[in-house]
This record gives structure tokens, C-alpha cells and sequence, in this order.
């Protein structure tokens, strides 16, 4: 049980309208950041990136499946992998049910990981997942936007991630990625957001911080480690046993310890 203080209903009110102008406040600077985000100049996209689907060969501008804006969660997936990342999967297991809200508003959405196309489906099978998930493997696009890296990269203890030095060296890490097609067809660049900017993507996270305990995570480095596979979750919750550490996650994400 929580120990926590108990007021009559009439003071409860009073905290709670003091709360609201708190969250008016945040609601309006939200508003306006994201007229801000809007405002972002873009990249006109020029290389030619080609993705394994299960439809065959699709170019970044067949992804957009004739809307004008995508979505794309850079999904922590590298080749050889025994699963898609803990943390990525709890994340796209909110995809499916918004995609066809997305698309009532010009948006299509896609995953896409460095992994095979066949590593890819078999584990998007054991999931149950329908959203589309496509496979860069072989090409530059993870790379390009700064959510895999190479083993010289890693090698040196600092990668480019999230607009800077990142001391977290590791072959891959999360991300959003934004376009827009034009009429004409030509592909542009307007957004990105990686580290904590990707929980946007996980609503079960707002209802965890609207709940007394909150997100009621460990307080060490890595503060997800109490995410399963949805398959992977015991019948009753227990206690996390990992060591809470960035390298246990990232033992965890290759070797399925964490599923």
C-alpha cells in the first residue's frame, strides 16, 4: 500500500484545479513546439534507397503508398539477431491499432530494421504484427539517419546519435523518422527524434504516468528493463532480475535474454 496523504473531496478539488493550469500550461507549449517542428526547413532526399518488403523491391517513395507523409519507426533490429529489441517491440505494439487513423489523415506508416527480410518476418509472425516492416539491409539508409552504426564506430566508445556525441557505443538505437512526397514525386526530409523522443510512440506509457506508481521503474541506467516481448511477460508480474545496465539491455536485445 502507498502511503500517501488523504484530503476531504473539497481539497482534493482546489489541488486539482491548481494541477489543471499546470497541464493548460504544458498543452499550449506543447501546441506551439509542434508549430515550431512544422516549421522545420527540409532535405530534398537524393539517394536512391531500395527496401526488401513482402511485396518485393520498394524505393522510399513507394513506402509513402500514394499518401504524402510517412512515418517510420527505426526499428532496433540488426542481422543476425535472435529478436527485434524489447523496447522497440513494446513500442510497435501500439502501431497497428493507429494506422488507420493515420491514413484518414494523409500519413502512412512503416517500421523499417537493417535485419533480413526472412529474420524480419519470422519474428513479426511470432508477435502477430500487421504493420508494414521493412528491411534496409544492404543499404546506407540506417546509417544515414544516424540509427546504426558501423564496428569502427563503435569500436571508437562514441557514436553520432541524437544530434551528438552519444557515450552509449552500440550498433543500433531507436528512432522516428519524418517525410513528405510532393506531387512531383520528389521526397524530403523533415523530422527525426531519437532517445527518450520515441516514447511519444508509446502510449501505455501516458496511462503509466497518469496511475499513482507512475511508471514505477527501477532507478537505474536503463529504466525499461522491466519491458517483455508481449509473449515473453510471466502470468503474474515479478520483480526484474537484470541488472538494470545500458550493457545488459544491449546483451538482452541480441541475445533474447530480455524475452
Amino acid at each position: 500500500m502507498i502511503a500517501h496523504e488523504t484530503v476531504t473531496r473539497e481539497e482534493w478539488i482546489a489541488a486539482r484545479v491548481r494541477l489543471l493550469a499546470a497541464e493548460k500550461d504544458l498543452t499550449r507549449r506543447s501546441d506551439e513546439l509542434a508549430r515550431q517542428r512544422r516549421a522545420l526547413p527540409w532535405v530534398r532526399i537524393d539517394k536512391d534507397y531500395v527496401f526488401d518488403t513482402p511485396a518485393g523491391p520498394r524505393s522510399l517513395a513507394d513506402l509513402f503508398e500514394g499518401r504524402h507523409q510517412l512515418l517510420i519507426q527505426h526499428f532496433m533490429f540488426a542481422p543476425g539477431w535472435e529478436q527485434g529489441c524489447p523496447s522497440c517491440s513494446f513500442m510497435a505494439d501500439h502501431n497497428d491499432g493507429m494506422i488507420v487513423h493515420l491514413a484518414h489523415r494523409d500519413i502512412t506508416f512503416a517500421a523499417v530494421s537493417r535485419a533480413p527480410l526472412s529474420e524480419i518476418e519470422r519474428f513479426r509472425r511470432r508477435m502477430g504484427w500487421r504493420f508494414t516492416w521493412a528491411s534496409s539491409h544492404g543499404t546506407d539508409f540506417n546509417y544515414d539517419f544516424k540509427v546504426s552504426f558501423t564496428p569502427e564506430e563503435v569500436a571508437s566508445g562514441h557514436v553520432d546519435y541524437n544530434y551528438g556525441g552519444w557515450p552509449y557505443a552500440y550498433e543500433e538505437w531507436p528512432g522516428i523518422s519524418v517525410f513528405f512526397r510532393d506531387d512531383a514525386g520528389e521526397v524530403f526530409h523533415t523530422y527525426s527524434r531519437y532517445g527518450r523522443g520515441v516514447e511519444d510512440m508509446m502510449g501505455a506509457y501516458r496511462m503509466l504516468d497518469l496511475t499513482p506508481k507512475g511508471r514505477d521503474e527501477r532507478d537505474v541506467e536503463y529504466k525499461m528493463e522491466w519491458v517483455r516481448h508481449h509473449d515473453r511477460y510471466e502470468p503474474e508480474a515479478e520483480a526484474p532480475t537484470e541488472s538494470g545496465s545500458i550493457d545488459g539491455l544491449l546483451d538482452a536485445v541480441k541475445h533474447g535474454c530480455c524475452g
